[in-house]
């Protein structure tokens, strides 16, 4: 399989290895996963945002652009035409106040544009809808609490507002509570991440 990874931290994907205060784990969900998918045969490419400075805000050009033409800007579609070609897609992310960072949002907001979507058999559809959609965050608010406090606001508006309505349905979104696990339990879930994916 071709899988496109769209990673959002700061500190880019060289920010994986574990060291203090130049360390994402975020970074490190990223790394790890495209190691482990290129041993098993997949071709991984990655989208880093960060380091493609990539620019989330949906300005008046953008929005017309994105309303009657083609695309929003010249990034997004080279986005757009990427994740076309992937039978996955595995968003990366760190959860800050309960939502994904300012980069993802935008990076929804323009390269899923309204000028893309074509209605087919009576659905609105940007990609294949064969398509995976695999979302893995590293959150600071325990699972339980995220579910039941927070009622998970981000996998609600992902799987339902965003792919559910692009007719994508094969979705999977994994929390991983970094902050409070001990090492041993964040070293074990990075080995684990196959589950999560494919």
């Amino acid at each position: 399989m071709h899988i496109t990874l769209v990673l959002d931290h700061p500190y880019m994907l060289e920010s994986s290895e574990n060291i203090p205060h130049k360390r994402s784990y975020s970074a490190a969900i990223a790394q790890n996963a495209i190691e482990m998918l290129q041993r098993s045969g997949h071709s991984v490419e990655v989208i880093d945002l960060q380091k493609d400075r990539y620019n989330p805000v949906l300005d008046r050009q953008g929005l017309l652009n994105w309303r009657t033409k083609e695309y929003v800007d010249t990034q997004s579609m080279n986005y757009l035409q990427r994740l076309r070609v992937a039978d996955e897609i595995i968003f990366i992310f760190p959860l800050w106040w309960e939502i994904m960072p300012a980069m993802t949002k935008g990076f929804i907001d323009k390269v899923f544009c309204k000028g893309q979507v074509k209605k087919i058999a009576g659905k609105h559809l940007i990609l294949d809808p064969k398509t995976k959609i695999r979302v893995l965050t590293a959150c600071g608010t325990p699972q339980f609490i995220y579910s039941w406090h927070y009622r998970n606001p981000l996998g609600k508006m992902l799987k339902i507002g965003v792919f559910g309505k692009l007719g994508l349905k094969d979705f999977k979104l994994v929390n991983f509570n970094a902050e409070d696990q001990s090492e041993q339990k964040r070293m074990k879930n990075l080995k684990q991440l196959k589950k999560y994916l494919l």
